[in-house]
């Protein structure tokens, strides 16, 4: 595993931990796992949309940037989640209840609370399409930039604010993809096709092959952003 290359310089989304969970509940936290569970937890009822968040067994295993550090087998994964929720529960992070053959885990707050209160009184029953009320995290344009670029500077941080509000984030993260298939890691290269997407709309262009692209940016119009 490489080393973490550290937390990017932008002001985007953080999840929120309440404080109580550092002074009253972290040092009761003994195993690596009971950690591992309640933070995402914590990460993952954020994402989600509405007033009524919970989390079932299969949203963590269908998890793939969190349940491998539980195991390296579906049944290892299986006995070390389920222990780590007894213990969430154990110690009041998270509130279970059942729906049938289903359990549920609520985050231990006013509005878990009056979520299960809800669920027992039958004033309200969980979605078919629970997966579907999660946003999907775009890595942001700061960690786009480092992770495809370079190192930030000043300069190009502040460039990279002004372009995150001017654009789409699907257009951000189609540039970027689009200059590091063409081998063209540049900010002036970035930044020259989002500008031609917003003055003349976003057409068919991507279709054509690498090979074609890198022919017609190096003679055509974002030839001065390519190193030959």
């Amino acid at each position: 595993m490489s080393p973490f290359s550290g937390f990017n310089s932008s002001t985007g989304k953080n999840t929120p931990i309440p404080a109580a969970f550092f002074t009253d509940l972290l040092p009761q936290v003994t195993n690596l796992d009971d950690l591992r569970v309640i933070l995402w937890s914590f990460r993952s009822l954020d994402q989600q949309q509405g007033d009524l968040r919970y989390l079932t067994l299969e949203d963590f295993f269908e998890a793939e940037d969190f349940i491998p550090s539980l195991g390296k087998t579906e049944k290892e994964q299986k006995e070390r989640l389920i222990k780590a929720l007894e213990a969430a529960v154990r110690l009041g992070v998270l509130l279970k209840a059942e729906n049938g053959e289903q359990e549920l885990f609520f985050l231990n707050s006013p509005r878990g609370r009056a979520a299960i209160e809800a669920l027992s009184k039958g004033a309200w029953q969980p979605g078919v399409n629970h997966s579907a009320a999660y946003n999907v995290e775009r890595p942001n344009i700061f960690a786009l930039y480092e992770q495809n670029v370079g190192l930030l500077t000043p300069l190009i941080a502040d460039a990279l604010r002004d372009a995150e509000n001017q654009y789409p984030a699907d257009w951000i993260n189609d540039a970027f993809r689009i200059a590091v298939t063409r081998n063209a890691r540049s900010w002036k290269y970035i930044e020259a096709i989002l500008r031609k997407w917003k003055e003349k709309g976003r057409d068919e262009g991507d279709q054509r092959s690498a090979q074609e692209d890198r022919k017609l940016d190096s003679e055509g119009q974002y030839g001065d952003y390519i190193l030959h």
